[in-house]
């Protein structure tokens, strides 16, 4: 499973509030010069980003472990996603409603390569700024992808996002 989105929405949370294991962050100082081209207005407090993957993993039942698999949310960095995504059953698209634009280019992605994929509004201090139906006409997103607004520091909430996903891939390839 993937888990994408623009700069600083949440990628990195979700995977730690999820994993069963200690997840693998490739996170790095912000420095001035990324600060620069990294809009920091709604995050703030934010010293690290991702500058690869993160990595982790729940198990669903004995038989099956999902790895989870975390991109980096600038678009320098977009060159890595074709083989993040191989072989993925899906993708989450977690959104800042405070600024959408940054998502655009991770649900372009999913959409252009058939991935199956949920969109989930990240709700930042406890809220969105737009619900699901005005986020949805804002992304241009189709009425199949399910749209729902989630907590990233939530274990249950990012948990119910996944579960989403897997229920559109399980769709897709003709599951129940």
């Amino acid at each position: 499973m993937v888990i994408s989105g623009g700069f600083g929405v949440g990628k990195t949370t979700a995977v730690g509030s999820i994993s069963e294991i200690e997840p693998l962050t490739t996170e790095a100082a912000i420095t001035e010069v990324a600060a620069g081209v990294d809009d920091l207005t709604h995050t703030p407090g934010k010293t690290t980003t991702t500058v690869a993957m993160d990595f982790g993993c729940i198990t669903i039942d004995p038989t099956l472990k999902l790895y989870l698999f975390g991109t980096p949310g600038q678009d320098r960095f977009g060159f890595m996603w074709d083989d993040i995504v191989e072989g993925a059953v899906g993708g989450l698209v977690i959104v800042d409603t405070r600024r959408m634009d940054d998502c655009y280019a991770a649900v372009d992605y999913f959409e252009h390569r058939q991935i199956p994929f949920a969109v989930a509004l990240n709700a930042f201090d406890g809220k969105v700024e737009y619900d699901i139906d005005q986020a949805r006409w804002a992304l241009d997103v189709s009425e199949h992808v399910p749209v729902i607004v989630f907590d990233a520091r939530e274990r249950g909430s990012v948990r119910d996002a996944l579960l989403v996903v897997l229920e559109q891939a399980l769709a897709r390839s003709g599951g129940s």
